[in-house]
């Protein structure tokens, strides 16, 4: 893998739309955050949220909205590069149509996702708002024609393959990002790490001779947006992104890795921490007679927090996961990238197995190992006057 040539005349508007993505998005976070308190849009703690006091939601819009911004100017200084005629021209299979799916689409997935932070929608709503605006993305014209084979050469997604391939990627990345959203900066930071990743493989000649420095600028884009996001973000929190922004920052890498030639494998392996822990919630919560979409404390976060990591530590420890991914995505080809995700997709399934025996054991044991700091039933406010091993001669005695 090598940088293409003439990557150096996207430098200038990559850092651009990285720098005023991210200036954005940290002043437009604070004013989301008054905006949701007022309106009460807070997420309140709870048994399964690791939050101990009221955090508003709904800072996906700061995200969505820096990012949206950036992009425009960036096209509108790039002096028509859609058509063809600008500094940094697109690949030839994304026009005016292929952009509008990521603009329009993005904005759809938004304000479907601040519908629910604001009334905390039914899954199966959501998932109506998911399948329209993935629809959304078809009727544009953002489906792959196709990609990578492990096997070597392409794969052909024409007509309605490529359709059904396109909702389905779309709805399972904006599912995989909401449900790894369980930490402070855990879903924002896993995408700051995707987006980076196409980024970077963009510029390089991975994805054809010349690379595709229009669409790095877009993922830097994003990358701007998040980072900004993440300075109230990361833990300790003062907004959460909210559906709205895990629907938005699914949808966006979703398109993006489509966008050009595909990167579906690059993005599903440096996705691969939200992918494979929402395939195995999926699989355990079916197997045990539920809805996969019924919540529980069963995530990766989760057995990370019960075997004793801080929450500081489990998030940091996620992302050092998913940066190996992307540097893996970055330097093997498509036949090894799928080989390192199947490895890591058992590897994870068996740790998540030692993960839970070790959780349960531990539950059996603390009654036992942990102090009595309450009274068991009631305050000894006398002193024993008859063994507490023969109940039946004091039952006898009352």
């Amino acid at each position: 893998m090598r940088l293409a040539p003439g990557v150096e005349l996207a430098l200038p508007y990559l850092l651009g739309a990285l720098i005023l993505a991210a200036v954005l998005s940290i002043l437009l976070t604070p004013l989301v955050q008054r905006i949701a308190e007022r309106l009460d849009v807070v997420d309140l703690p709870d048994d399964r949220r690791v939050n101990t006091t009221p955090v508003p939601r709904g800072g996906g819009l700061a995200v969505a909205v820096s990012f949206l911004v950036a992009t425009g100017l960036f096209l509108v200084l790039n002096g028509g590069g859609v058509l063809g005629g600008g500094t940094l021209r697109p690949p030839l299979s994304i026009g005016s149509s292929e952009l509008a799916a990521l603009l329009v689409g993005g904005a759809a997935a938004t304000v479907v996702g601040a519908l629910d932070d604001y009334w905390q929608l039914r899954a199966r709503w959501q998932l109506v708002g998911q399948l329209a605006i993935a629809a959304i993305a078809v009727v544009l014209g953002a489906t792959p024609e196709s990609i990578g084979s492990p096997l070597g050469g392409l794969i052909v997604l024409a007509g309605p393959i490529g359709v059904i391939f396109a909702v389905l990627w779309i709805l399972g990345m904006i599912n995989s990002t909401n449900f790894i959203d369980g930490l402070d900066g855990l879903s924002p930071g896993i995408g700051l790490i995707a987006a980076t990743t196409l980024g970077l493989i963009s510029l390089t000649t991975a994805v054809g001779p010349f690379g595709q420095p229009f669409v790095a600028v877009l993922c830097f884009a994003l990358v701007g947006a998040l980072a900004g996001f993440l300075r109230w973000n990361f833990y300790p929190a003062t907004i959460f992104v909210g559906t709205s922004g895990v629907m938005f920052i699914g949808y966006t890498l979703a398109i993006l890795s489509i966008l050009g030639t595909a990167k579906v494998a690059v993005a599903i392996l440096v996705l691969g921490v939200p992918i494979i822990d929402t395939f195995w919630i999926i699989v355990r919560r079916i197997g045990s007679g539920r809805s996969p979409f019924t919540p529980d404390r069963g995530h990766i976060h989760h057995r990370l927090l019960d075997l004793g990591l801080t929450h500081r530590q489990t998030v940091l420890l996620i992302y050092a996961v998913c940066i190996l991914l992307g540097v893996l995505a970055l330097v093997l080809s498509i036949s090894q990238q799928v080989i390192a995700f199947l490895l890591f997709l058992v590897g994870s399934g068996l740790a998540l197995f030692l993960f839970t025996r070790r959780s349960v054991a531990r539950e059996r044991r603390r009654p036992l190992d942990r102090p009595l700091d309450r009274p068991l039933d009631r305050p000894l406010d006398r002193p024993l006057d008859r063994p507490l091993d023969r109940p039946d001669e004091g039952a006898a005695e009352s």
